[in-house]
């Protein structure tokens, strides 16, 4: 639309999940100046005297399925708690708000993005300063891609790690890094989460909301610890004409319970980890920040399903045991085609109690309001032949959090039988777009980016 309209600039108002990132790639692909300034997140309900956020309305949905609470229960949630809160995006860090603060991170967001809650005049003010903003970036010729480095990138993955942000940014952060013209892998996120320690826990990992990060100083407080810390790059550009140092310069943390000091973090390392092994050669991805502590280390019996729905139904059914790594395959970006969140499931297995002892292991994405033992982004995934296509019921799977590694307890010679016998299932989708994007789509710890093989390097 950005070419058709032979527009000068483009100010991108996105709101939730895919879009935000979706509109930064968009922008560095036309590269004319841009200015990104999100919707911002809602602020929480009320029911009963106690704070909710959306996410608790598919645990009450569980729960009935349960036999735990009834119908007209949910009902008075929804319209008077989640419901009669504010516009916004959902108030914990899932994938709309963790996107809204790389929005900042990266340079290429109004500062507040990630935080300030929809309904403020303050996000009037932002919106007002966007329109202005854009004109000078015109005016100065300043780019997105002139912002969005690699640095600036790296930048982001600083952030995320010290916020515990949605397993999605490992996605989305290489594809944008793609689509900017630099190179953003796995192992980047995997070097940075080793040295940059998680330092604010929002909801689902625990009670707090977004709008209580924004009270405590938002990103830009956290990013002012981060270059104090020599953790990230001051001298990165922004869409403020000035560098991230001089944008952050004067913000301060005014609530330490809520970000916390470097000294006295979350964790020593990040949010997100990076797992390889024989199972997942090229990575997957994991939020250790939400993962109780008996589900960092787990070894169990494989339950192989080549669908979410499949697995859904098994575990409504009650065919999953206590102590199983439940297996979902071809729901990669060519399997799916795509890759759907699996919010359902996850919220399943925290509602139905086996959050604390059944893994679920995946070549698709989560929701970034998952919690748990839940391990997804497995690369290669199985519709390009990877080991997670092999796995058979019965099969032992094994993880240690913080060794980094997920391991599928068959030998290589019973792998290379499975592997000769292994067949593709049929694409979902033949027709259209998606089917041609599962020709092209590129591994998922390459941000599953759309590309002939003449395109590649």
């Amino acid at each position: 639309m950005a070419l058709a309209h032979n527009l000068d600039g483009i100010v991108l108002v996105p709101a939730c999940d895919k879009i935000i990132p979706g509109m930064i790639i968009g922008a560095l692909r036309v590269n004319i100046p841009a200015v990104v300034i999100t919707g911002g997140p809602s602020l929480a309900g009320f029911y009963r005297g106690e704070r909710f956020d959306s996410a608790c309305l598919a645990h009450k949905a569980f729960e009935i399925v349960n036999g735990v609470a009834d119908e007209n229960e949910l009902y008075k949630l929804e319209e008077y708690g989640v419901g009669g809160a504010t516009c916004g995006s959902c108030c914990g860090m899932a994938i709309a708000n963790s996107m809204g603060c790389m929005s900042e991170a990266l340079g290429i967001g109004v500062p507040g993005n990630g935080t300030v809650p929809a309904p403020y005049s303050e996000r009037i003010r932002m919106a007002k300063y966007a329109g202005k903003q854009v004109c000078r970036l015109v005016a100065e010729n300043v780019k997105p891609r002139d912002i969005v480095t690699r640095g600036s990138v790296l930048n982001a993955i600083a952030v995320d790690m010290m916020l515990g942000c949605s397993t999605n940014t490992a996605l989305h952060l290489p594809a944008i890094a793609d689509a900017a013209g630099v190179k953003v892998s796995l192992d980047d996120f995997d070097e940075i989460s080793r040295k940059v320690p998680q330092v604010v826990k929002l909801s689902l990992a625990s009670a707090t909301l977004v709008e209580d990060f924004y009270r405590a100083g938002g990103v830009g407080a956290l990013m002012k610890q981060a270059l104090d810390a020599g953790m990230i790059d001051g001298s990165q550009r922004s869409i403020t004409c000035k560098t991230i140092a001089e944008v952050v310069e004067k913000c301060e943390v005014y609530d330490k319970d809520i970000i916390h000091p470097m000294d006295k973090a979350y964790s020593k390392e990040g949010g997100l980890f990076v797992l390889k092994g024989n199972l997942a050669p090229l990575g997957s991805v994991i939020k250790v920040g939400g993962v109780a502590p008996e589900m960092l280390v787990h070894r169990g019996r494989a339950r192989v399903f080549n669908s979410e729905g499949e697995g859904f139904q098994a575990l409504v059914n009650k065919q999953i045991e206590h102590g199983d790594v439940m297996v979902i395959r071809y729901e990669g970006p060519r399997g799916g085609p795509g890759m759907q969140e699996m919010l359902s499931l996850t919220q399943a297995l925290a509602s139905f109690g086996y959050d604390k002892d059944v893994a679920l292991i995946t070549d698709g994405r989560f929701s970034g309001a998952s919690v748990g033992g839940v391990i997804g982004h497995v690369s290669p995934e199985a519709a390009l032949g990877g080991v997670i296509g092999l796995v058979e019921d019965g099969d032992y799977i094994s993880y240690d959090v913080f060794a980094r590694k997920l391991e599928l307890e068959v030998d290589e010679a019973t792998l290379e039988k499975r592997r000769a016998a292994w067949v593709c299932p049929e694409p979902k989708v033949k027709t259209g777009w998606l089917a041609r994007f599962a020709q092209l789509a590129r591994p998922v710890s390459e941000g599953a980016v759309c590309k002939a093989e003449s395109e590649l390097e």
